[in-house]
């Protein structure tokens, strides 16, 4: 019955359906840290967009895409050492926040871009989510984003505009993180991209059912995530992280169970 109840549910549902399909292509491209370098990226964003008084979820998009292309165009110049990369887009970005926060120029507080809010979410926030989460859907329906994910030299003499693709990807990732925050919060987005992806790749089924079983986690962990923490009064994105990893960690146990009678089925044949 509370509206901001409502429209944190409706965020959450989206989110929870777009962070996987997301999480799937940076996971299976062994990407799944820039989802983490990212997120602290959008800290800075949220920092420009209070000092500036401006919409804090559209400045974190702004900065968080301008950090994207960045990195993949820095990922040209250094192929050989990649997570350099990240290291420095992460300094960069959260030096940049801390210096903006602890100057004293930001007067609001940042603690619900960090771990969650409900309070928080506004209409324009579910409005924002909708056409993201509608944009993001369309975006996997060219067979070129796969191609790219299993193969990109192939990709490339197939004539597939890899670096184009990627650029758009990497808008893609800021604008998924950039909406999230308000939910799950900036220190845990990265968990909710990668971790049902990490779950439903213990199910070893092909890419299609991976890709439907985690977004199936996905959801599980988010409603469970925001339903326990209405009840316990704290924020969502703390238990959200927290329940992804149990249930990751439960199915873990299941399969390597089933190994185990699998195994034994076989001996006593």
């Amino acid at each position: 019955e509370y509206m901001f109840m409502q429209n944190a549910f409706i965020v959450a549902v989206l989110i929870a359906l777009v962070c996987p399909l997301i999480g799937i292509f940076l996971v299976l491209r062994r990407y799944s840290m820039i989802g983490d370098a990212l997120a602290h990226a959008s800290l800075a964003g949220v920092a420009v967009g209070l000092l500036v008084h401006a919409n804090p979820v559209m400045s974190a998009f702004a900065v968080t895409s301008f950090f994207g292309l960045l990195i993949e165009m820095l990922r040209n110049k250094f192929k050989r050492y990649a997570e350099l990369i990240l290291v420095i887009i992460l300094s960069f970005s959260v030096g940049i926040a801390i210096t903006i926060i602890s100057s004293g120029a930001v007067r609001a507080n940042v603690e619900s871009f960090l771990f969650g809010s409900m309070l928080t979410v506004t209409n324009d926030d579910v409005i924002s989510v909708i056409i993201l989460s509608a944009v993001t859907v369309a975006t996997f329906l060219f067979p070129q984003l796969v191609m790219l994910t299993f193969d990109e030299d192939a990709a490339k003499i197939a004539g597939v505009k890899s670096r184009m693709i990627n650029y758009i990807f990497s808008v893609l990732v800021a604008a998924t993180i950039s909406v999230s925050i308000r939910v799950v919060g900036i220190l845990v987005i990265s968990s909710l991209i990668a971790l049902p992806v990490a779950t439903s790749l213990q199910l070893h089924r092909g890419f299609r059912s991976t890709m439907l079983y985690a977004v199936f986690f996905s959801l599980f962990d988010v409603i469970a995530g925001l339903i326990l923490s209405f009840e316990a009064g704290t924020a969502p994105g703390g238990l959200t992280a927290v329940i992804s990893v149990i249930v990751l960690l439960a199915v873990i146990a299941v399969m390597q169970m089933r190994r185990i009678i699998d195994g034994r089925r076989r001996e006593v044949r």
